[in-house]
């Protein structure tokens, strides 16, 4: 029997290059549905026959399926429901809100009781093999020090409503893993791909090129606060090529999986990285991280700056993420994270071509 894929999130990054993965390395497979809101009806209908043009695949292997993982049995009508129920092999569940400013109400909607629906419509999977949900190193929000892929629940606090959400949500998501054929994947902050650096929106470590392009005319560049934190960086094509991997291996259910940098730089070292290779000079002083902070404040300079104010904890919050699990149910694959300091120059030249098109860049508030 080939397996029949669900996907939720759908036509959304990481969704995207997951489909596009199993399409090149040509998995087998009898078809693949897409979970899709009303209103990307016709962006996911033009995705679906941009695949089927580029890896010569009949539309027939495709099915765009509307609905809403805020709303119970994810907003479909019953037939659909009962079709997708009775065939699907293989579920990923991607769909949330990823906004580092994102009020409370919005990301508790979609990324608590999303999850739940997701979670409670799968219960009537009868083909189900396998359950990939994805979830976010960032879980650990404020918590220092080594992170371990088995550590979940902590009172440190969390940076933003995303965090807290998708902390909430991997709760739900645990607590059914008896129940469920679950693997869990904890991404750190997802980047453009590490051979041609493409990316949707430049958040992130974008936020230091938006910075960095800001500065470049002035005579000197600085560094802020001391920058001893891990920056941890990780290419959506290792993401997703891992993904697939371990979507596909028995003994990862019921495993998380932290898929960020075994061996991260520091921020100060990633900065540096970054101000050599895009404006070719080397910082040469250091202002407090409350020269940041100040104007950060201030709308019109976060706007002028393309910074979010959010982004700042992420830059100083010292913690490392354990990746034992990975690497060892990764070991026997070609599957690595690539060096940071490698994959700098595509994602620089992808930003220096795609910088002024405001559909790269994240929404400021």
């Amino acid at each position: 029997m080939k397996p029949v894929y669900f996907f939720t999130g759908f036509p959304g990054f990481i969704t995207n290059y997951l489909i596009e993965e199993l399409l090149y390395q040509q998995y087998p497979f009898d078809k693949m549905y897409l979970l899709a809101l009303p209103e990307h009806e016709t962006i996911g209908t033009m995705k679906i026959q941009s695949l089927c043009h580029k890896y010569a695949v009949s539309p027939d292997h495709f099915e765009l399926v509307l609905g809403d993982i805020t709303k119970r049995d994810l907003n479909l009508d019953r037939m659909v429901s009962h079709n997708l129920l009775t065939t699907i092999t293989h579920a990923y569940h991607l769909a949330a809100l990823y906004d580092l400013s994102i009020p409370l109400q919005p990301a508790y909607h979609t990324n608590v009781k999303g999850t739940k629906h997701v979670n409670e419509w799968l219960q009537d999977a009868i083909q189900l093999q396998h359950y990939t949900y994805f979830s976010t190193a960032y879980v650990a929000g404020k918590r220092p020090n080594v992170i371990y892929e088995n550590d979940l629940e902590h009172e440190y606090g969390f940076k933003n409503y995303y965090e807290a959400t998708k902390y909430q949500a991997e709760m739900i998501v645990r607590e059914q893993l008896g129940q469920l054929p679950t693997t869990i994947i904890r991404p750190s902050i997802v980047i453009g791909h590490s051979e041609t650096g493409e990316i949707p929106k430049f958040d992130g470590p974008y936020f230091i090129l938006n910075l960095l392009d800001r500065l470049k005319l002035a005579k000197i560049i600085p560094y802020f606060g001391k920058g001893n934190a891990e920056a941890n960086f990780v290419p959506v094509d290792y993401v997703v090529k891992a993904t697939i991997y371990l979507s596909h291996l028995p003994q990862s259910i019921g495993r998380t999986y932290h898929l960020s940098d075994p061996s991260p730089y520091t921020i100060q070292q990633v900065y540096k990285m970054l101000s050599e290779t895009f404006v070719g000079r080397t910082p040469t002083f250091t202002l407090p991280i409350q020269a940041a902070q100040v104007p950060l404040n201030v709308r019109p300079i976060r706007k002028w700056l393309h910074v979010q104010k959010q982004a700042l904890p992420y830059f100083i919050h010292d913690c490392h993420f354990d990746t034992s699990h990975a690497k060892a149910d990764l070991l026997n694959t070609s599957i690595t994270c690539p060096d940071f300091r490698d994959i700098v120059p595509n994602i620089i030249d992808f930003y220096n071509r795609n910088k002024y098109d405001d559909q790269k860049q994240i929404t400021i508030v």
